[in-house]
């Protein structure tokens, strides 16, 4: 069985000018949902439908309580509270698989473009929360990563 912390996600931000993939920290939402596109069709001589995936158009739901120290999630309320848009508003994500570690502490990873898309703000009595989600705008790059810190930041090199 994979534990759910096994799968680390990884954004990338600006750190004193430097573009770094940190960890996704704080989050109590980040699901995925793979919302494929299908082809449908009924041919006369045949009694039932015939469906074929043609495509996806994956979406990442997300929400953390907002942490003021965390760069990842200054990141996300910049792009909310100043309504960016169009390139403004993308970020590249990891996906790390700590399950499919190999002997030189490289994880499997995939590493894709996301649009931001935000949705609510505010709604917890206890702490200010944030929550959205994250399109898919570019295509899946496999990969491994390896991190030198315990896995709060990593690099990416794709195959």
């Amino acid at each position: 069985m994979i534990k759910r912390s096994e799968k680390l996600a990884f954004m990338e931000v600006e750190n004193d000018g430097v573009k770094v993939f940190k960890r996704m920290t704080g989050f109590t939402e980040f699901s995925i949902s793979k919302n494929p596109k299908e082809y449908s069709r009924k041919y006369i001589d045949e009694d039932m439908e015939r469906n074929e995936v043609v495509g996806y158009s994956p979406t990442i739901s997300y929400k953390f309580d907002t942490d003021p120290a965390n760069d990842v999630h200054q990141c996300l309320c910049k792009i909310a509270d100043r309504e960016l848009f169009g390139t403004d508003a993308v970020c590249n994500i990891i996906i790390v698989d700590l399950s499919k570690q190999n002997e030189n502490n490289e994880a499997e990873a995939v590493m894709r473009t996301f649009s931001v898309i935000p949705e609510n703000e505010g709604d917890d009595r206890d702490t200010y929360t944030v929550s959205g989600s994250f399109k898919a705008a570019g295509v899946k790059k496999f990969g491994v990563s390896k991190s030198e810190d315990e896995w709060q930041t990593v690099t990416f090199v794709e195959e």
